[in-house]
């Protein structure tokens, strides 16, 4: 299947050749989570573009799930090796609330409207999950999640990172992931735990990320 509309916008550098080994693109239209991501892959020798491209979501309570549609989805219209990532904040108080519908839930109640919730509600045990899915060739589809037990702060705190870090902490005496430099948060975020278990595979496996192509064109 080809994609109608306008060309795919791809970023990272020119297209890959057969004898670049190490070279995935990311799905996603969020700076933040591709520098992260930039930075945990880097690592590991793994370089990493950008496709910026909206992904298809279906309604589920598993991430892994989720993200393995939306790579099926974007493997039919994208020539490239993927990874697709999707992430969310389960509070045990809340009965795992947002979850799967983090994202939007931070663009309707906000962070305030979170810690209200929680303010009301007994306990502030939380954990963050990121399940990547990625499509290198062929009809091969492979899921990785990390997760960070932590609990939610009770305010505010840093403008660092993105999303929910401003009140996700390891310890409620701990910093939350919104006051830690970049470097700190990827020792222990769920983000950076699963591209550790995807980039053991990758390169393990020492997979090719075949020849040199075009973006698709409508």
């Amino acid at each position: 299947m080809k994609p109608s509309g306008k060309p795919l916008r791809l970023q990272g550098g020119a297209a890959t050749s057969r004898s670049d080994r190490k070279k995935v693109w990311l799905v996603t239209e969020n700076s933040h989570k591709l520098r992260e991501a930039r930075a945990v892959l880097s690592n590991h020798n793994i370089s990493l573009g950008q496709i910026r491209l909206p992904k298809v979501e279906i309604q589920s309570q598993d991430l892994e799930e989720i993200a393995l549609f939306a790579a099926r989805s974007i493997a039919e219209k994208v020539d490239r090796p993927i990874i697709v990532e999707d992430s969310g904040l389960f509070i045990s108080a809340l009965n795992g609330f947002p979850g799967p519908y983090s994202s939007y839930v931070l663009q309707t109640l906000g962070l305030d409207g979170i810690l209200r919730l929680v303010e009301r509600a007994r306990g502030r045990e939380a954990y963050f999950q990121s399940s990547i899915a990625t499509h290198l060739e062929g009809s091969v589809f492979k899921t990785f999640s990390g997760r960070v037990n932590g609990v939610i702060s009770r305010r505010k705190a840093g403008r660092r990172g993105f999303g929910y870090d401003p009140i996700f902490a390891l310890r409620l005496d701990s910093k939350t992931f919104g006051q830690m430099p970049e470097s700190e948060k990827n020792r222990y975020s769920h983000r950076a735990f699963a591209l550790r278990k995807f980039a053991k595979w990758f390169l393990c496996n020492d997979h090719s990320i075949g020849p040199d192509r075009s973006p698709a064109e409508p």
